[in-house]
């Protein structure tokens, strides 16, 4: 967590109020939550009324997802690109087992973009039976950035509500609401250095989903549940913190990636850089390393004191290809043999040198384990 946000949660901490209390300190903390709302709205391009607190990123994309579908009924058909994060993705598919929804998987190329052609030739099949419309801001594992405005003006064009998950998008890229042309967008605390456990869906002014959760009331009508506030003050505070400073971190961490990046492929000879080779997260550095297991590979490094992913971390453990990378056109096999290495604000030149001294040595071993 940023300083910023551990003590701005921290002050909340130490104070009681419900904010849906009428008392003076359900008023005091009544003010933190709308003051946190204001900074976001500022941060982000958006009007504080369309700032609607979440527990993270797996609700918001839930009720963009969900709710929207049901709000735009009889309309069957979402639309997502085939890289989503499961949080938005097992939604899509729950509301097909469930709920009638035809869900439709939009085309990536061999780096990771839906191409707006794609997602324009899907629409026009039938616009009038599409409900919404979702693809994700940057992808998780491979950094690849989409073309959103783009791909959002093919929604518009057909009166379509469209969805981003900006998750990873925020504090790296620049992004604003107001000109992004999505409808919904979603963003979480622990990726740009706040908490867990809190997030917000921006809503677009005369959007109204169903509600998941039903309650008392809160956030519009459409997300019930007691804020806590402790938490959405330091979301509020990294969010602010992030934003800020986005275009300097953005300069040094494409600095380190591309450093990383350029010797990870002298250390390992074969190595395949997965991705985007421009449009990429500048804190994303995703590889295949041939005749390796990911999960192997990793654990590997770990004990080595290197920390990476596999993957989504909601997926880890699980002995299966990403289905990014398979979508990718990747083959199993070097889908399962991927890692991605993460930067971020607390990363140094010194953690690249760490990784390069201890990588070789921990690729020819989970090679050789994979042969035994």
């Amino acid at each position: 967590m940023l300083p910023e946000a551990i003590e701005a949660m921290t002050e909340q901490l130490r104070r009681v109020g419900n904010p849906s209390s009428l008392h003076a300190a359900g008023r005091r903390t009544r003010r933190v939550v709308e003051e946190s709302r204001e900074s976001i709205a500022g941060a982000l391009g958006a009007r504080p009324s369309e700032v609607v607190f979440t527990s993270g990123g797996t609700e918001a994309d839930n009720l963009a997802i969900k709710g929207l579908y049901w709000a735009r009924r009889p309309r069957r058909r979402v639309l997502l690109s085939a890289i989503e994060h499961h949080a938005a993705l097992d939604p899509a598919h729950w509301l097909a087992e469930s709920q009638g929804a035809e869900v439709e998987l939009l085309e990536v190329d061999e780096h990771g973009m839906v191409h707006p052609d794609t997602l324009r030739a899907a629409v026009e099949r039938d616009p009038d039976d599409v409900a919404v419309i979702s693809v994700m801001w940057a992808n998780n594992e491979v950094g690849t950035v989409q073309p959103l405005h783009v791909l959002a003006a093919v929604a518009h064009d057909h009166g379509i509500p469209f969805h981003t998950d900006a998750v990873q998008a925020v504090g790296q890229l620049p992004v604003s609401f107001a000109t992004s042309g999505a409808d919904a967008l979603t963003l979480t605390g622990h990726k740009v250095g706040g908490p867990m456990g809190a997030g917000a869906l921006l809503l677009a002014r005369g959007l109204t989903p169903v509600p998941v959760q039903h309650g008392g009331g809160q956030e519009r009508d459409v997300r019930s549940g007691t804020l806590d506030a402790p938490a959405i003050a330091g979301l509020a505070a990294a969010v602010h913190t992030a934003v800020a400073r986005q275009e300097e971190q953005s300069r040094r961490l494409t600095a380190l990636r591309d450093e990383l990046i350029e010797r990870v492929r002298r250390a390992v000879p074969g190595v395949v850089l997965n991705g985007h080779p421009t449009e990429r997260l500048p804190g994303n550095a995703h590889f295949s390393f041939p005749g390796c297991e990911g999960d192997a590979l990793l654990m590997l490094l770990d004990a080595k004191g290197v920390e990476c992913s596999t993957g989504s971390a909601c997926s880890a453990g699980v002995a299966q290809p990403s289905h990014v990378l398979l979508a990718m056109g990747a083959e199993a096999a070097a889908a399962r043999g991927s890692l991605r290495f993460s930067l971020g604000h607390t990363s140094t030149r010194e953690d690249i040198d760490r990784l390069i001294e201890v990588l070789p040595a921990a690729v020819e071993r989970a090679r050789r384990a994979g042969l035994s």
